[in-house]
């Protein structure tokens, strides 16, 4: 049997979109949707009851007995009560579907609140990074250059010498005595040169006469060239000796950090004049200024010769290019420099080609043999747009933004980065000046849903070149 039940007295125009024609349960649905309803009521109270556990120690361990009480208890409630209210629940179904009515919207939740910011407008110099190693200007392998036995070492392990200072001395006696050997022969020839000159000239005093032949004078005068000949062999070999004298004194060839002593006192050393090999005595390095050599790949090579021919950059063959050197441990460069040198080939077997920076060490704080990261000009200055990295995040293989449209709901941006600057991310591509970025509350983000977005305090722009 079907009825039609109107909401409105019958006098009254129906509404436009009229009512709803419904059969009163032929099918007993209702009775069958109450007893559902009380399974589910009793399914709730079992959960209740295992939720208070902790509360209750007797509702910890209900027998089934008990379950079974309840759920009858339950049925009986569904006889009692839901028996009476099913005509009311389907007067209120017909309520709210006889005549279209929506049933009113559940309270939007509050936006959540994100904190933007403009993207920082700011002049910019793009760098590379190498890793280099610094090596002394000069250094020294101090070696003997007269053998002897050493007699006294002059310097301290690891200390500042500067050029001239004594080192080592070696036993002088043996060479002071050739020295008077050869100051003995030397006046020796010289005696010998005065008393050619004499005969020469009273020989060449009677050949006027010809008292004396031709052949004598020419005797003579052999006699003196001979005589002035060994005053040069004699004046050479004292010079030699007087030498070997000056270097059994070792002093340094420049001024730098020593290194330890490795020849002590009473040794016997082996010079240059002994015919083997020289023996190390210790080294020197120079500290101010050091090189930093460094290797860079072909294509890095190849870029800068593109943007040198576009005019973007300066040659590092032509123009001392600024570098900046960060040492092991720091988080930004502590000392600058200049290139002065790039190899004339790349190794074959690395690809790379060497180049040189000079750094001033006027502290004497690194030394020779450190490693340090330099950073290498890359291109002219140019005006960027920087971010917090905090503000960026990864959508699997590309960077995206999270940006705050004029209606305040969110957009997704994919960007391109470049370097840091001062802590800030170059955005190369994908963003605008006047967009409103999220640099706080990522989480709080979802792509076209709305926010309360507060502005972050502007931070100070800096330009750095």
């Amino acid at each position: 049997m079907t009825r039609q039940i109107n909401s409105a007295p019958r006098n009254r125009r129906e509404p436009a979109s009229g009512c709803i024609t419904i059969l009163l349960d032929p099918g007993r649905h209702l009775d069958r949707l109450a007893d559902d309803l009380i399974l589910i009521l009793a399914r709730i109270t079992m959960a209740s009851v295992s939720i208070n556990r902790g509360k209750r120690a007797e509702e910890m361990q209900l027998s089934a007995i008990e379950q079974s009480e309840r759920l009858a208890q339950a049925k009986t409630l569904h006889s009692g009560v839901f028996g009476g209210i099913t005509p009311l629940i389907v007067l209120m179904a017909f309520g709210l579907s006889g005549c279209g009515d929506k049933p009113p919207a559940q309270a939007a939740a509050g936006a959540p609140p994100v904190t933007v910011a403009q993207p920082t407008k700011r002049t910019v110099t793009d760098w590379d990074e190498f890793t280099g190693r610094f090596e002394a200007v000069e250094e020294v392998q101090v070696r003997a250059r007269v053998g002897g036995f050493v007699t006294s070492v002059e310097f301290r392990d690891g200390a500042f010498v500067n050029t001239g200072d004594l080192l080592y001395v070696i036993d002088s006696r043996p060479f002071e005595a050739v020295a008077e050997q050869a100051d003995g022969q030397l006046s020796d020839a010289r005696a010998k040169a005065e008393l050619g000159k004499r005969e020469l000239d009273r020989a060449l005093t009677l050949n006027q006469t010809q008292a004396v032949a031709d052949s004598i004078v020419d005797q003579r005068r052999q006699a003196l060239q001979a005589a002035n000949a060994a005053i040069l062999q004699a004046e050479g070999a004292l010079k030699r000796a007087q030498l070997d004298i000056e270097f059994t004194h070792v002093v340094a060839p420049i001024g730098g950090r020593v290194s330890r002593h490795l020849v002590s006192v009473g040794n016997l050393v082996q010079g240059s004049d002994g015919g083997g090999g020289t023996t190390l005595l210790t080294s020197i390095v120079s500290l101010d200024p050091l090189y930093i050599y460094f290797d860079m790949d072909e294509a890095t090579y190849l870029k800068y010769n593109r943007l040198y021919f576009e005019g973007k950059r300066p040659s590092s063959r032509e123009n001392p290019n600024p570098v900046q050197v960060t040492l092991t441990g720091e988080t930004k460069p502590s000392h600058d420099g200049k290139v002065d040198f790039l190899d004339n080939r790349l190794d074959v077997s690395t690809g790379t080609l060497r180049g040189r920076a000079v750094i001033p060490n006027k502290d004497f704080s690194i030394l020779p043999g450190q490693f340090g990261r330099v950073r290498l000009i890359a291109s002219s200055p140019y005006e960027a747009l920087l971010l917090p990295d905090a503000a960026i995040a990864t959508d699997q293989s590309r960077k995206i933004v999270f940006v705050v449209k004029d209606d305040d709901t969110v957009e997704a941006k994919p960007v391109v980065l470049g370097p840091l600057e001062e802590g800030l991310r170059v955005i190369r591509e994908g963003l605008k000046p006047e967009d409103r970025v999220i640099v706080d509350g990522l989480q709080r983000a979802r792509v076209g849903a709305k926010v309360s977005p507060h502005t972050a305090p502007a931070a100070a722009a800096g330009s750095k070149t």
